[in-house]
């Protein structure tokens, strides 16, 4: 691939139109302009954004695979309790459409209709004018483009991660919801897991201090769906190694740790800088296994390190090639303690000097800091999450739970459109770095210096509802 088309399908296609002259040389001058390029006027404008209270959400499902059929089981409770209800069903297979009949038939009386005529169906159903919110669960290249045009026909968005993997699209996705006043969420479940919860509602008592420093990653064997001729609709993961280099799952380490660090409320990413090891698993076990594909750009692990407005420091991992147990890490360091995850441990620090002999907390200790720092969200929807351990422990469900009742009730949701944007924006990002030998890139600001403001974290308030 030139590099001037390389450069395209991170930044989008328009990068260069004002700019048609400049060198694509690997120069520290070039990128940073070109990154300016693709910037367009935002305002901040949604930040706190309460929209038209709706009593019953009415939905609408653009994508039936894997992850669509989990979170259509999300609704369960909420569709019985009268707080939502299931419209309509888009997806290009007849087996996903049936399996999700029959999914809702368990708890809605009225059936969804179906669009599932062909690739262009899905447009019908987001214009219909009896649906609310679009939830979007298709493969990454269609994320964008869904969400917008869902904009444009006055529905609000949730959408699975990542929102979108250029930095036009990440522009795109801003504006269009500025501009149109709806809703425009990434739906990053690890946001709502019990132990990041845990982790925030400490970080937010002060049990941490002042932070300094955080760690997340998505480390998942992920060789046996991607190498699937069945997993993934005609292999959609897997391509996006063949061709790409960098981070592309950042959002299940960076969802927590930028609520943890109060990203986009008094604090925002200034630069990033990235490299990636070289290829080997993915290649090896490919060939092993006869698959279609046995070449891949993607390193087997990737680093990117991150720095705040504040001087804080990020370090994000995302490596799917190797063999080895799940994690994300979830390290949180500051003045008086530190967290690491996988599994949780806590550390506090009493003022006392040592030379060695530092322990994490005993059993009985951790489980007093879990017993007062438990978040008030998790608490009040324990008994109701435990019917819903399918949803990744229950984590899922909580996110569709919180998203519901917000729009019910005409609240801020807890994840913006710029958190969905800067988050997402760490990818092309950090393709870009990994192929100009990890320069230092700095960060676009798609919140015209909204950031700047302290506030209060939305999803630490209302915990009632």
């Amino acid at each position: 691939m030139k590099r001037k088309e390389f450069l395209q399908s991170i930044l989008g296609a328009s990068a260069f139109m004002a700019m048609p002259n400049i060198s694509f040389a690997e120069t520290p001058e070039a990128l940073p302009e070109l990154i300016k390029s693709t910037e367009k006027q935002t305002f901040g404008s949604l930040i706190g954004h309460k929209a038209t209270p709706i009593k019953k959400v009415r939905v609408g499902i653009i994508g039936l695979g894997n992850r669509g059929k989990v979170l259509l089981k999300m609704f369960k409770w909420l569709v019985e309790n009268d707080h939502a209800e299931i419209v309509a069903f888009s997806d290009l297979l007849d087996q996903n459409i049936k399996v999700a009949e029959e999914i809702l038939a368990q708890w809605q009386k009225k059936k969804a209709a179906i669009y599932s005529k062909n690739e262009e169906d899905w447009k019908n159903l987001a214009q219909r004018d009896d649906i609310d919110l679009l939830l979007i669960c298709t493969p990454w290249r269609l994320h964008t483009p869904m969400s917008v045009f869902g904009m444009n026909h006055g529905k609000h968005v949730a959408c699975e991660v990542p929102i979108a993997y250029t930095l036009e699209d990440n522009w795109n996705i801003v504006q269009t919801a500025e501009r149109t006043k709806m809703h425009c969420i990434m739906i990053e479940n690890c946001c709502y897991n019990q132990e990041e919860m845990f982790v925030l509602n400490m970080a937010e008592n002060g049990v941490f201090g002042d932070l300094t420093h955080a760690e997340g990653a998505y480390l998942h064997d992920l060789r046996a769906h991607m190498l699937s001729k069945d997993y993934y609709q005609d292999q959609w993961r897997i391509k996006h190694h063949i061709t790409r280099d960098g981070n592309f799952y950042t959002t299940h380490g960076l969802g927590p740790i930028s609520f943890y660090m109060n990203i986009g409320r008094g604090d925002t990413y200034m630069h990033l800088t990235s490299m990636s090891s070289r290829e080997l698993n993915l290649s090896e076990t490919a060939k092993r296994e006869n698959a279609p594909y046995h070449n891949f750009k993607c390193g087997d692990m990737n680093t990117t390190l991150i720095k705040t407005a504040k001087g804080k420091s990020i370090m994000l991992q995302f490596d799917v090639h190797t063999g080895r147990p799940y994690s994300r890490i979830n390290k949180l360091v500051g003045t008086k303690a530190v967290h690491d995850g996988y599994p949780s441990r806590l550390y506090v620090d009493d003022g006392k000097l040592l030379y060695w002999g530092h322990n994490w907390v005993d059993d009985a200790t951790y489980k007093e800091y879990e017993e007062k720092y438990t978040h008030p969200i998790i608490k009040k929807l324990r008994n109701i999450s435990k019917s819903y351990k399918e949803g990744h422990g229950g984590m899922d469900f909580v996110m569709i739970y919180r998203l519901i009742r917000c729009l019910n009730l005409g609240l801020p949701l807890d994840i913006n459109v710029y958190d969905s944007a800067i988050w997402s924006a760490v990818t092309p990002i950090s393709e870009l770095s990994v192929a100009s030998n990890s320069l230092s890139i700095p960060f676009p600001d798609f919140t015209n210096g909204a950031w700047k403001e302290a506030r209060q974290l939305e999803v630490m308030q209302n915990t009632a509802i």
